[in-house]
């Protein structure tokens, strides 16, 4: 009887990438094949033109081929930051696009969803974002469908949101194709406690209640959910109160109970994580940022920025790029 035909998945590489990412998906994948006896799977490190790469933890890669040489992936997983693209990305999108068309299952792990969907193979696809990236993705691709699911799926898409997403995601991958008992046995062997599929949330830090490991009260997150809606249309207390059948005293007290902060500072806290993800991941101008998150100047958005971070805006991004240029070496991704 002919061996079935093994499932070949290409990692490809961008500067930058998180290692942890890799390791996550190729580790379990590596384990399937010694608990089932045979090859079932097959992983090859892509790069753009074939050179080595170095991870956000500065550990280099060697790439074993380069994208314009692929042929014969089952699956396509793009790896990078979110600022990470192609040298010449008009032929590197193509090779994308045309990997797409003739059956490649194309997928981005964490940072990779940005490229992926900046080549235009997501349009009409769902896109798991990681929820440090929100707010970068959604002013670089505003139309797209972002989920905070750790893992969504089409039927020729993946994506997921970190590393122990990819982890869930081979576990997935080795049911499919060695069955539920193999999958569990790697899941073991890695004391994976349980494997998260299409639908769950990522986990996403929030205070808790003081002396205590219980999350937000339920009044708390359903204010933190107005105040996330649309940042570029700021709310009031008042507002949330009314939508939320409070009122605003008691929005207060429920504040500083769960997080030791009125509503409004927790809410210009949410603001400015939101800008420093575009100050740092995206090249927006400053303006614009003020305006994603709701300032009708730049004026305030500096002020308050720099009581969050210790500098403005401009000077946070001029010291990120800095950091690239003179370091060689992009920022950590998740």
């Amino acid at each position: 009887m002919l061996a079935e035909k093994r499932t070949q998945i290409g990692f490809l590489l961008f500067d930058g990438f998180p290692m942890a990412c890799l390791t996550s998906v190729i580790e379990p994948l590596r384990a399937a094949n010694e608990i089932a006896g045979q090859a079932a799977f097959s992983w090859s490190l892509v790069t753009e033109h074939g050179q080595k790469v170095r991870s956000s933890a500065s550990v280099r890669f060697e790439a074993e081929q380069k994208l314009s040489d692929c042929q014969g992936f089952d699956i396509l997983f793009l790896l990078s930051s979110p600022t990470a693209g192609f040298d010449t990305p008009g032929t590197g999108n193509g090779a994308l696009r045309s990997l797409g068309r003739h059956g490649t299952v194309l997928g981005g792990i964490s940072g990779g969803v940005f490229p992926l969907v900046r080549s235009g193979v997501m349009q009409g696809h769902p896109v798991s974002v990681h929820w440090c990236y929100e707010a970068a993705f959604e002013a670089e691709f505003p139309d797209m469908d972002a989920r905070s699911e750790v893992i969504v799926t089409t039927a020729n898409r993946y994506t997921v949101s970190g590393a122990a997403a990819g982890f869930d995601l081979a576990l997935h991958l080795i049911q499919d194709r060695l069955g539920g008992d193999v999958a569990h046995e790697v899941a073991c062997w890695f004391q994976h406690p349980m494997m998260r599929g299409a639908g769950v949330r990522q986990q996403v830090p929030e205070a808790n209640m003081p002396g205590t490991g219980d999350s937000m009260p339920p009044l708390v997150s359903r204010c933190v959910a107005l105040f996330a809606a649309d940042m570029s249309q700021p709310i009031s207390v008042a507002e949330v109160a009314q939508q939320t059948g409070v009122t605003p005293r008691q929005i207060e007290r429920a504040f500083k109970q769960a997080t030791g902060q009125s509503p409004s500072h927790y809410y210009r806290a949410m603001r400015m994580k939101a800008a420093r993800q575009m100050v740092v991941y995206t090249k927006d101008p400053i303006p614009e940022i003020a305006a994603a998150i709701g300032y009708g100047s730049v004026a305030p958005l500096v002020t308050h920025y720099r009581s969050a971070f210790g500098l403005s805006p401009s000077e946070d991004r001029r010291r990120i790029n800095r950091f690239r240029v003179e370091d060689n070496a992009p920022l950590p991704s998740v």
